[in-house]
């Protein structure tokens, strides 16, 4: 029974279950700490280059292992201890994040010297992710899993409303070398928050089962089930028109307003803050549209807003356009996750979260890239805002095309359809 009594449609009901509580806490610090780090790579990166391709192509190699690694990790996770899995990622994790800060204080802190460690770090992030999200999974029922995920987002944004604050401050007053140190302690804290949680061993199943036997079931789920493979389409299209934002605020603080680190923490700051207001007013908005209206709904504004954001005349208007696109990206991504986790069974949770997290990396390693190098030869207003548009003009297509997969994203599917093995080792085509 959840410890806390909290209301049917509350946002909040995750919060009754002390592995998620555990796993929400720790998680906090180390994202204070990994946004502070951002923050402080992105000025760099962007003040010694001069280059939005420089700085999005930094931001692509993070993501660029998750193309491989993720289903890989996807797979892996439905065959280990969940906890045990995300502690040998973080402590990876812990001791990449340990040597930029060593370099930094020796002198040596180059932008190839960051590229490299961000490449290696992007591939302890694909190794953990998928698995992080399945050890949510399994740490609330069903029914509060919309909950787990909303409130796993929000902590996420919360990092990214103290962390580049906390961090610009630290940047101004010690400059890089505490900054990057302050983001190595606080791996500490997700360490000892999952030393607290409950193992999640597999089932006997899974660990009898082949790794790539794994990988071609959770594929051929994806590939035959049509809700998924719209869901993880609109994933793709999200982080590689959209969610270049993300990686590219360094660019738009300082080359379009002449800014520095402060302006780059206003924006990042003021996404968090409506992704947290977001999680918050989630419960009641699926309690009241449902899932799939509101997926809808966020598909079909996030693009205009996105736009709105690049074309913002003043820094403070885009920092208030980007509370409201910060709140429309929680949205969508959480909508989209939730609706990928609801259609397959526990024991092929870690690996959709694999094909989840792959359709992101792939998305988002070519967008920012590809918009980074645009904007330096067409201008970055004109590109990013232009991309935004054109999303929305393929969420319209699709709406009027496949309005029957839409509806299938209100309704889990039946556990009993894809629990069985895969009849073939091998894929007879397709996309995944």
């Amino acid at each position: 029974m959840p410890a806390l009594q909290l209301s049917r449609f509350s946002s909040l009901r995750a919060f009754g279950h002390r592995d998620f509580v555990h796993v929400w806490s720790g998680a906090l610090v180390s994202n204070i700490g990994t946004w502070m780090e951002t923050l402080a790579l992105g000025v760099f990166v962007t003040t010694v280059t001069g280059r939005a391709e420089a700085t999005g192509g930094i931001a692509a190699l993070t993501f660029l292992p998750g193309v491989l690694l993720s289903p890989v990790s996807g797979a892996l996770a439905d065959r280990f201890d969940r906890r045990t899995f995300v502690a040998m990622g973080m402590l990876a994790q812990a001791v990449l994040a340990a040597l930029l800060t060593l370099m930094a204080f020796t002198g040596r802190l180059t932008v190839p010297a960051v590229a490299v460690l961000s490449f290696l770090n992007g591939c302890a992030s694909s190794l953990v992710n998928p698995a992080f999200a399945a050890l949510i999974s399994r740490s609330v029922p069903p029914e509060d899993l919309h909950s787990a995920f909303s409130l796993n987002s929000a902590q996420f944004n919360l990092g990214r409303i103290i962390g580049p604050a906390l961090g610009a401050a630290v940047l101004a007053t010690h400059g890089i070398t505490w900054t990057l140190a302050v983001n190595s302690l606080s791996f500490v804290a997700v360490l000892w928050a999952l030393w607290r949680v409950r193992p999640q061993p597999p089932s006997a199943r899974e660990r009898r089962e082949p790794l790539w036997t794994g990988l071609v079931r959770g594929a051929r789920v994806a590939r035959e089930d049509p809700t998924l493979g719209m869901t993880l389409l609109a994933t793709l299209a999200v982080s590689a028109l959209v969610s270049p934002f993300i990686g590219l605020v360094p660019v738009f603080a300082i080359r379009v307003f002449h800014e520095g680190a402060a302006a780059t923490s206003l924006l990042v700051g003021s996404q968090g803050m409506g992704a947290v207001m977001a999680a918050v007013l989630v419960g009641p908005l699926v309690a009241r549209l449902g899932r799939r209206r509101l997926l809808e709904a966020c598909l079909v504004f996030i693009g205009p807003m996105a736009a709105v954001y690049w074309m913002a005349p003043t820094l403070h208007t885009a920092a208030l356009a980007l509370v409201g696109l910060g709140a429309l990206y929680m949205g969508t991504l959480t909508s989209l996750n939730t609706a990928c986790q609801l259609r397959v069974p526990a024991e092929l949770q870690g690996r959709m979260s694999g094909i989840y997290s792959m359709m992101i990396a792939v998305g988002y390693a070519a967008g920012v890239w590809m918009q980074g190098a645009l904007a330096d030869r067409v201008g970055v207003r004109l590109i990013t805002a232009g991309c935004a548009l054109f999303f929305l003009a393929l969420v319209l297509t699709q709406r009027l095309l496949r309005p029957e997969a839409f509806a299938a994203t209100e309704a889990p599917r039946a556990p009993e359809l894809v629990a069985a093995p895969a009849a073939s080792p091998h894929l007879d085509g397709g996309e995944f």
